[in-house]
């Protein structure tokens, strides 16, 4: 009988203990409180103005350019320029030797007086004989004859007021003027030098610098994709209404004067699969020079409506396609396949998937799976939704 009871008391104590551990355990689990939904920080998306640029290399070049030949031959007599000066359309540059030229126009001049003195004589000779032919107190070839000298030195008038013209012409091209106005780079020529007309090499150079054209290229396959990115995002390209084109020159030093685009050119280069855009800037201080290499920055397109999302709310899968976390009106979770066409600044541009007012994930991602019910708070302290549309460039 103690043997017995023996083995029945520890029995009876380790159902009791398991009854309370029971006990406490459901006391417990009846006790836990629900379960809250995750909280995320959102971004609300709102219409905003971009101005879409392109950055493209370029060289500056001069407005106008006048090489300045001589078109008499000639000794050069004097040079009445300095090197690198500016110079004002019609300033005298060089003067020829004017000798021999004002020798040819005044023979030229002494030669038409001595065609002009004659005139009068020949032709009171041809009116009396053709009064004399009519009463037959003449013969006819007599009248003929005085008719034909007459023409014939009126002609000689004729050629000898050409030949002084001509004589005219060269002795004004003697002196060498400045066909516009512009800095003059270095003279190719001394005083004593003999010139030839219409000669190869250029006397001197003048480039007018103010304002200057910046040509810069293109590729045709930008020009492509900038075509089909307007295609689909609804971005305005308008070359005639651009005109904050900015410059940025050769030591990286953004050019403090804004200019416009001109034109684009309508022919590809072959060998290099580019095109043209020449650009015209104001150079006031001359601070372009010709030939410089410049980097401008070209508005490509405007859009009022874009959406804007931030780069840390938009992520790739596997197949590297972009996709984004928004909260639905159910206040739930939802993926978004996205196009996105270029990055501005830290956030994309996107073509299609998000629209006005959506809530986008950009915190606590790792907390929630499609479906699952959030608690959203603005990204930052701000949701960003109504505020003025800004210009991103």
């Amino acid at each position: 009988m103690t043997r017995a009871r023996w083995f029945v008391g520890p029995l009876s104590f380790s159902l009791a203990v398991a009854a309370v551990i029971g006990t406490y355990g459901c006391g417990r689990r009846g006790s836990a409180p629900p379960l809250r939904a995750a909280e995320v920080g959102v971004v609300t998306l709102a219409p905003e103005r971009v101005v879409v640029t392109k950055e493209l290399p370029g060289r500056t070049s001069a407005f106008l350019v006048a090489e300045i030949r001589p078109q008499v031959s000639g000794i050069i007599q004097q040079r009445r320029f300095t090197e690198g000066a500016d110079v004002k359309a019609g300033d005298l540059l060089y003067q020829i030797d004017p000798a021999p030229y004002r020798a040819a126009y005044d023979q030229a001049a002494a030669a038409l007086a001595v065609a002009e003195a004659s005139l009068p004589a020949l032709r009171s000779r041809a009116e009396r004989l053709e009064g004399l032919v009519a009463i037959r107190a003449v013969g006819q070839q007599d009248a003929d004859d005085a008719a034909a000298a007459l023409a014939q030195a009126e002609a000689s008038v004729l050629a000898a007021r050409a030949a002084v013209q001509s004589a005219r012409i060269n002795l004004e091209y003697t002196p060498i003027r400045a066909p516009i106005s512009g800095r003059i780079g270095k003279s190719n020529v001394t005083v004593g030098a003999l010139v030839a007309a219409y000669q190869p090499v250029p006397l001197a150079v003048i480039q007018q610098l103010d304002p200057i054209y910046v040509d810069v290229t293109q590729a045709s396959a930008d020009m492509l994709l900038l075509q089909r990115n307007i295609a689909r995002t609804g971005f305005k390209v308008d070359d005639s209404e651009v005109g904050a084109v900015r410059l940025v020159v050769e030591d990286g030093t953004p050019y403090p004067l804004e200019g416009k685009l001109q034109f684009r050119d309508v022919t590809v280069d072959p060998t290099t699969g580019s095109l043209t855009l020449r650009l015209i800037f104001p150079n006031p201080d001359h601070m372009l020079l010709p030939g410089m290499y410049v980097r401008a920055i070209v508005e490509e397109g405007t859009s009022n409506q874009a959406i804007l999302a931030p780069q840390q709310g938009v992520s790739r899968d596997l197949k590297g396609q972009p996709y984004a976390w928004v909260v639905n009106a159910e206040e739930k979770v939802e993926q978004r396949a996205l196009e996105v066409s270029r990055a501005i600044g830290d956030r994309w541009l996107v073509t299609s998937g998000l629209a006005a007012g959506d809530r986008v994930i950009v915190e606590g991602l790792q907390k929630v799976r499609p479906g699952d019910a959030v608690t959203t708070v603005p990204y930052g302290g701000s949701s960003g939704a109504g505020g003025p549309a800004a210009e991103t460039r």
